[in-house]
C-alpha cells in the first residue's frame, strides 16, 4: 500500500516536508514556500474538490484525499492519500452492499416503530410511565429512521449512485410542506417559521423529495439554533439564471469561523460530537448539487440566512393555481 504524503505547516517558518509521496501526488518539484491551508496547496497544483466532498480532489484521472490535522503548538499536519479509482463494477458491488445495510437496519428501526404506535393506539390502557417510555421510543425510532436514510443516501451520493427523478413542478407547494411540517417543534421551541411571499415562481425540473430534503434539513439547522421569540423566514427568489431559496434565521448571527464550517460535515460532527445535523446538511449539499446547483451560508448584523441555487432547467411557464396540476 503507498505512504500518505505528509507536510508540516509550522506557525512560523517555512513548511517542512515529510514525505516524498506529497510531491508525487501533487505533480510539484518542490513544496511552495508560503501556503496557509490545503485548500491554497490543491488550487496551485490543479486540483478541484470533488463535488459533494470536503475532503476528496481531483485533476484529470488522479484522486486525492486530503487532510489537515492541527496540533497543540498551533502547527497543522497535512496529508495526501490517492484514491484508487472504482470500477463501475466494484462501485455497483459497492452500491449494493448498502443497499443491504439499509434493508437489514431499516427494517428492524420499522418494527421497533410499528409495534411502539400499534400499543399507543389506544386499544390497549397503559399506565402513564408506559405511556411516556412508548412515546420516547417512537419519537426516537423517526429520529433513527430519518439518520439513516441520509447516512445512506450520503453514501450512495459519494459513489455518484444517489438516486434522484426530475419532474416538471412547481416549488410552492414543497416549500409549504417543509414549513408546515416542523411547525409543531417551532411552536414547542418559541419560533416562529414563516413563509414568504414571493414572486411568481416558474415550474422546475427537480425531484421534488430532495430539494424538500434540503430545505428543511436548513430549516431544522436555523431551528436547532434559534432562541425564542426569534423568526425564521423561507422565502424563494427567481433569479436570471435559476431560482434561489433561502431560509433565514433572524437574531444572533453565526461567527465567522461557524458560518465557514456549516457544511463541513466531518469537522463538525468531531467538534459538536454529534452527526445528526452535520449529516443533514451534508447530504442537502448533496441533494443540491446532483441538480446542477450550489449552496452557501451569508450572515450579517441581524441574522443568518442557508440558501440554495437551482441554475438551470427553469420553465419560462408560471405555475398554474394547485388545482390546475396534472
Amino acid at each position: 500500500m503507498e505512504a500518505p504524503g505528509l507536510v508540516l505547516l509550522p506557525r512560523q517558518g517555512p513548511p517542512r516536508l515529510l514525505s516524498p509521496w506529497l510531491l508525487e501526488h501533487l505533480g510539484l518539484e518542490a513544496f511552495p514556500p508560503f501556503i496557509e491551508s490545503a485548500g491554497d496547496l490543491l488550487e496551485l497544483a490543479g486540483f478541484r474538490p470533488r463535488a459533494g466532498t470536503d475532503d476528496v480532489w481531483e485533476r484529470g484521472g488522479t484522486a486525492l484525499r486530503v487532510g489537515e490535522v492541527p496540533l497543540e503548538d498551533g502547527a497543522r499536519l497535512l496529508w495526501t492519500w490517492t484514491l484508487s479509482e472504482q470500477t463501475e463494477e466494484s462501485t455497483k458491488h459497492r452500491v449494493r452492499y448498502l443497499g443491504l445495510a439499509s434493508h437489514d437496519l431499516r427494517g428492524a428501526l420499522a418494527n421497533i416503530r410499528s409495534y411502539a404506535a400499534m400499543l399507543l393506539s389506544g386499544r390497549i390502557p397503559l399506565e402513564p410511565k408506559a405511556q411516556r417510555g412508548l412515546e420516547t421510543i417512537l419519537r426516537n425510532a423517526d429520529r433513527a429512521l430519518s439518520f439513516s436514510q441520509d447516512f445512506f443516501d450520503s453514501s450512495r451520493a459519494e459513489l455518484g449512485s444517489l438516486s434522484f427523478e426530475r419532474e416538471r413542478q412547481p416549488l410552492e407547494p414543497l416549500l409549504a410542506a417543509s414549513v408546515e411540517r416542523h411547525q409543531t417543534a417551532a411552536k414547542t421551541a418559541g419560533v416562529a417559521v414563516v413563509l414568504d411571499g414571493h414572486a411568481p415562481l416558474p415550474l422546475v425540473d427537480i425531484d421534488g423529495g430532495r430539494i424538500q430534503h434540503a430545505v428543511e434539513a436548513f430549516v431544522l439547522h436555523q431551528l436547532s439554533r434559534a432562541q425564542p421569540d426569534e423568526y425564521i423566514h423561507v422565502r424563494a427568489v427567481p433569479e436570471a439564471t435559476g431560482i434561489r431559496i433561502e431560509v433565514r434565521r433572524e437574531g444572533l448571527p453565526l461567527s465567522e469561523e461557524d458560518s465557514a464550517l456549516v457544511f463541513q460535515h466531518e469537522e463538525r460532527a468531531f467538534r459538536e460530537k454529534k452527526l445528526e445535523d452535520p449529516l443533514r446538511l451534508h447530504l442537502a449539499r448533496q441533494e443540491v448539487e446532483v441538480h446542477g446547483g450550489s449552496v452557501g451560508v451569508e450572515t450579517d448584523a441581524t441574522g443568518t440566512t442557508l440558501f440554495l441555487t437551482l441554475p438551470g432547467g427553469v420553465s419560462r411557464e408560471l405555475a398554474p393555481p394547485a388545482a390546475a396540476q396534472p
